[in-house]
């Protein structure tokens, strides 16, 4: 039986319980295929899943990891759309995992790796890119020439949010600490408020559209700045204030990312015609992920962190 070197965990705690193991390589089904990565992302949800929030204790050992950037090695029987030596990216479904050498995912869910990038910055950009499309679009309905107010602009979600939001024609207001001012306007923001030292309460109103990355009394505070009617979309579970939803005539939603390979076609083509930029604040060796992962726990990131192959 053929193997490959992944990162597991067999426990859930801290990032010391992120190993290196040698696992069965996986074969892939009919209409599949097997991708050698050649970089994954790291993401938030990743070292909440290490920590047993997303999680049970039955599906360990469990390899981590949900998007990446990787060459096709091998395609299925029935697989026609692809051929060998491919470059592909994707976000992985639950079951399917990129801290590794392979993985398996259904034809169907690949896309073309943006021409314009390499596989580092390919990796950063599928979950964290669907989850500021889908929040923005699907959730939240956003529309040429509405105000969205983003929470979190400069962070790994926050700044294709900003990108996509001003791509589509729309007012956009960010939130962020004062280093990331520069970059906030170089991805487009309109207007950029210091949350560390300005009340954005103070500086915004009559917003169609608050997209939210932050949560807690941010996600609170946000009911104020919307026009009747508007809508606030999190990322970290329903809004949970219906009293000040109902006073200002407005509605709430929480949702978690869907992979959509249409959708990140759709993101390729903007990366690809100079509309979109994917930051890439750092890039880890996949075997120091323990390392990768407690730099996003701990720091304000901007942007994304990656990690490159084994």
């Amino acid at each position: 039986m053929a193997t490959m070197h992944a990162m597991r965990i067999h426990s859930f705690g801290g990032p010391d319980v992120i190993q290196l193991d040698e696992v069965p390589r996986p074969e892939p089904e009919r209409d599949e295929v097997l991708v050698r990565i050649k970089a994954a992302s790291v993401n938030p949800v990743d070292y909440k899943i290490r920590s047993g929030q997303f999680a049970k204790a039955e599906q360990l050992p469990m390899v981590l990891g949900q998007d990446m950037s990787g060459t096709i090695a091998r395609c299925g029987t029935q697989v026609q759309d692809w051929e060998t030596g491919d470059d592909v990216f994707a976000m992985l479904p639950s079951s399917r995992h990129a801290y590794a050498e392979y993985v398996t995912i259904k034809a169907s869910d690949a896309v073309p790796k943006p021409q314009s990038i390499d596989h580092e910055h390919a990796a950063a950009v599928p979950l964290a890119a669907l989850t500021a499309w889908q929040g923005l679009f699907d959730q939240g309905g956003l529309q040429r020439g509405q105000h969205v107010l983003i929470h979190g602009g400069a962070g790994g979600v926050g700044h294709f949010a900003v990108q996509f939001a001003k791509a589509a024609g729309a007012k956009v207001t960010a939130t962020g600490s004062n280093a990331d001012k520069e970059f906030l306007r170089e991805l487009g923001a309109d207007q950029i408020i210091d949350y560390k030292t300005e009340r954005f309460e103070d500086r915004v109103r009559d917003v169609d559209l608050v997209f939210d990355l932050i949560g807690g009394e941010t996600q609170d505070r946000s009911w104020a700045v919307l026009k009747p009617g508007g809508t606030l979309v999190s990322t970290l579970g329903p809004p949970s204030s219906k009293d000040k939803a109902q006073a200002r005539k407005a509605s709430g939603k929480g949702y978690g990312v869907q992979p959509n390979a249409r959708q990140l076609a759709e993101i390729a083509r903007l990366i690809d015609d100079g509309k979109v930029r994917v930051y890439v604040q750092a890039v880890y060796p996949m075997r120091n992920a323990a390392e990768a992962q407690a730099h996003l726990e701990r720091e304000h990131a901007r942007g994304k962190t990656v990690l490159s192959a084994l």
